[in-house]
């Protein structure tokens, strides 16, 4: 695989941070395509190919080179594959970031496999398709529908212009196109879950390929020393496997001082991570296979009414951030895109982000995990309640949480947002048993993290209450959070959207609430074509509303955090902080100045 070990250097760029070998390749450029308005082609041969696109952007965007945001049931890709040499002991591995919805992949005219779900990652064994020296054709058929409903799409629109609260639909390859060469038994993959109370790590480690008998599976933790001038080792520990996976808990050097206890600790302030370098020997101790990844010790939890990071209560300043960019929609322009929004967001002095209705590239999150920032990662909605909507769901679901559960950013899970995909909650008994199951199943899986059953209103099952409350009267925001006998005021009186916060029946007690959408306020020179939940008119008033809208929300005791809407302007739904290009539309400082963020004072 002589290109790929020529572009060592890309592991910086890596499109799997968590689980890094060094001899890779981006499949990412120019490739040959064609849309299949009708779905009428269902064979490579079958395929008029009529332009090139740009992958990994989709042909909804201007940067693909395509730019056509109609109607299709389908698209086409083709491309060469470079010249790849692998050993008589390896396996090639192509994978696929995310293609919406479902993916058929062949090699040479060979059916490979596919996959359903658009924001999920899925790899495919090539070997012995392209064990020859020679060129090889890669041909990739993405089936989307644009109008069902019944499947994960968050904001993607199914009316032909983009409306309301949707935006412009994304169908095909949108994030990047890979291939590696591994070894035949190798590591698969890697899941690390921090235990601060027991000052350890716990790694579950999974070997794909033929079982060999003794097996063994070394793991190295180590820190990087303050200023960078070297690392201290935290663990060197090897571990005997039987089965395909093994599952340890590695304890942790404790340094027994608070101060230097808390520099490993990783938070938005102390962005701590923990290298790891894993290694596969085989019975005579021989190399088998080795990896790098990286994890961080901290915990997230709740207690009575506060949010716990690290044990103690943190105030969560969050900020709803849908991840669009006005050229390449749901695809980052490249990954300096990604580190800015993530530095963009600090610079506001917010802590953490509200990932709506997107399942984020995992480069964005290497990101948020190595400059620190909060992340709450909520599913992408369907917005029918069939039964295939229910499997579809769960499916990418559990896809969604196997790829993220090793970042230590993410602190939050949301399967449903606002009552979308289960529109009858408080009258279906069936769909109030789809989000508790969900919910349970989640925190079964991950135990480690709250999970926010159904954020916004009509709660059933949650670990947190998530009130979105778009009330343009500081006053009133704040007189109705601090109102005797609150609780019960808001959970049986209120309606936010015309729902109930929580369903009768469901009492949540005392658990954390924490205002997941608040102010939307559009300024725009734009007034015709944009919209908002209020309107400022000129930059001054802008930064008036929202200095008094944020101090009211500030005063508010019983708020366990905020998450202000929104990050950026985003197609129609002009109320960003930012503009769509990412230009501030009042200064940093001030925005600064709104979380209580000043220039001499660290966070929280």
């Amino acid at each position: 695989m002589a290109e790929a070990r020529q572009r060592g250097d890309l592991c910086a760029l890596h499109p799997r941070p968590q689980l890094i070998r060094p001899d890779w390749a981006s499949l990412d450029g120019e490739w040959d395509f064609a849309i299949d308005a009708t779905a009428a082609w269902h064979r490579p041969e079958h395929v008029e190919w009529a332009r090139p696109i740009r992958v990994p952007f989709s042909p909804e965007t201007s940067r693909s080179g395509i730019g056509d945001a109609g109607y299709y049931q389908a698209v086409w890709y083709r491309r060469r594959l470079p010249l790849i040499a692998a050993g008589a002991d390896e396996r090639v591995i192509l994978h696929f970031c995310a293609v919406d919805w479902e993916a058929s992949v062949w090699v040479d005219g060979v059916y490979v496999g596919g996959h359903q779900g658009g924001y999920t990652p899925f790899s495919l064994d090539i070997t012995e398709l392209v064990a020859h020296p020679d060129q090889h054709e890669l041909v990739v058929r993405a089936a989307d529908d644009p109008h069902d409903l019944a499947r994960p799409r968050g904001k993607q629109d199914w009316q032909r212009e983009p409306h309301s609260i949707w935006y412009p639909r994304t169908t095909g390859i949108w994030q990047t196109v890979w291939f590696e060469v591994v070894p035949a038994t190798r590591i698969g993959s890697l899941r690390w879950t921090p235990n601060l109370e027991r000052w350890e790590i716990e790694v579950l480690a999974r070997v794909d390929g033929p079982l060999r008998p003794g097996l063994q599976l070394g793991v190295r933790l180590a820190v990087q020393d303050a200023g960078g001038a070297g690392e201290r080792v935290l663990a060197l520990d090897r571990y005997a496997l039987t089965s395909r996976e093994v599952q340890r808990r590695i304890s942790l050097s404790d340094p027994g001082i608070d101060d230097s206890r808390n520099e490993i600790l990783w938070s938005p302030a102390t962005p701590t991570l923990l290298d790891a370098q894993v290694v596969l020997y085989d019975a005579e101790g021989t190399v088998l296979d080795q990896v790098a990844s990286y994890t961080a010790l901290r915990s997230v939890a709740v207690q009575g009414e506060h949010f716990l990071l690290n044990g103690r209560p943190y105030t969560l300043r969050l900020v709803l951030d849908q991840g669009y960019w006005p050229e390449t929609g749901l695809t980052a322009p490249d990954d300096d895109a990604l580190r800015r929004d993530v530095e963009l967001a600090r610079a506001m002095g917010f802590n953490g982000v509200r990932k709506h209705q997107k399942i984020e590239s995992a480069r964005y999150l290497w990101w948020a995990d190595r400059l620190g920032l909060l992340v709450w990662e909520e599913m992408p909605s369907a917005y029918r309640f069939t039964r295939e909507s229910v499997e579809r769901l769960t499916r990418e679901w559990l896809e969604v949480m196997a790829r993220d559960q090793s970042h230590p950013c993410i602190v939050a899970w949301v399967p449903f947002n606002e009552s979308w995909g289960v529109p009858n909650l408080p009258a279906n008994p069936a769909e109030r048993h789809y989000v508790q199951a969900l919910y349970h199943l989640t925190r079964t899986l991950d135990p480690s993290r709250p999970v926010v059953g159904n954020d916004g209103w009509e709660s059933v099952a949650t670990d947190i209450i998530g009130v979105h409350d778009y009330d343009t009267e500081p006053a009133r925001i704040v007189s109705r959070y601090q109102a005797p006998e609150v609780r019960p005021h808001l959970y049986r009186r209120e309606r936010f959207g015309g729902r109930q916060l929580v369903l009768d029946g469901h009492p949540h007690g005392d658990h954390p609430i924490v205002l997941t959408e608040f102010g939307g306020i559009t300024y725009s020179a734009d007034t015709g074509g944009t919209w908002g939940y209020s309107r400022s008119h000129s930059p001054a008033e802008l930064a008036a509303q929202l200095a008094e809208l944020f101090a009211a929300v500030r005063r508010i005791e019983l708020l366990a955090g905020y998450c202000y809407t929104q990050f950026a302007d985003t197609w129609q739904e002009a109320n960003g902080l930012l503009y769509a290009d990412r230009t501030p539309k009042i200064p940093m400082a001030e925005l600064a100045a709104l979380n209580g963020i000043g220039p001499r004072r660290s966070e929280s």
